[in-house]
């Protein structure tokens, strides 16, 4: 979905989304490996390769032995579903001033169903990223469909309010600090993955 959002972008001719199709491709290439780094600490402490695998496998028994390396993930995780979703402190998508803008710049110049898709495709990435961060941090497992849905969705309002919460105490970094943070959530990540891979 990126690569298509930044083709159209670039399309355009706009200068500014020009700049955002950039700031996107830059910031997305340093939250990619924190991601998979991430996932590679679960799956290497679960011993699974699928994505259910792998978050089956975390449950409170595995907090109590594995919390370090759940910790530093469910940390990571959030720092990448910000960055992903183009929410504070990496991009504010609230305001107008196309200078600042990464996402919202890319598009500034869609509408009817093409924006509509971009929307769909972004809120499907804000679920996904956040049910996986969700399955981390809530290891709610019942046995009972109706209980864990029940779970899912008041975990998910949980993170809601967390994001919140972040929006409404800090404001936007500024440009420069926005790969620090990311590089942040890769050495994270990645001292998940060494500490389960001793």
């Amino acid at each position: 979905m990126r690569f298509f959002t930044v083709l159209a972008a670039l399309d355009t001719g706009s200068p500014f989304e020009g700049m955002g199709a950039s700031r996107e491709v830059t910031f997305s290439a340093l939250a990619e490996p924190a991601l998979l780094l991430g996932l590679g600490a679960i799956s290497r402490q679960s011993h699974e390769l699928s994505l259910s695998g792998m978050l089956a496998t975390v449950t409170p028994e595995a907090w109590g032995q594995f919390s370090p390396v759940l910790a530093m993930v469910a940390v990571s995780l959030l720092v990448v579903f910000l960055a992903e979703n183009a929410r504070i402190p990496v991009d504010d998508p609230n305001t107008h001033l196309e200078l600042t803008m990464i996402h919202e710049v890319m598009v500034l110049d869609h509408s009817g169903p093409d924006f509509a898709y971009i929307l769909y495709g972004a809120s499907l990435k804000l679920w996904i990223l956040g049910m996986i961060l969700i399955g981390i941090v809530v290891p709610v497992r019942s046995g009972s469909v109706m209980m864990d849905v029940v779970c899912a969705t008041v975990g998910i309002f949980i993170l809601a309010v967390v994001v919140g919460v972040i929006e409404s105490c800090m404001a936007r970094l500024r440009m420069m600090r926005v790969p620090q943070l990311l590089l942040g959530a890769i050495a994270f990540s990645l001292l998940a993955l060494v500490l389960v891979s001793r």
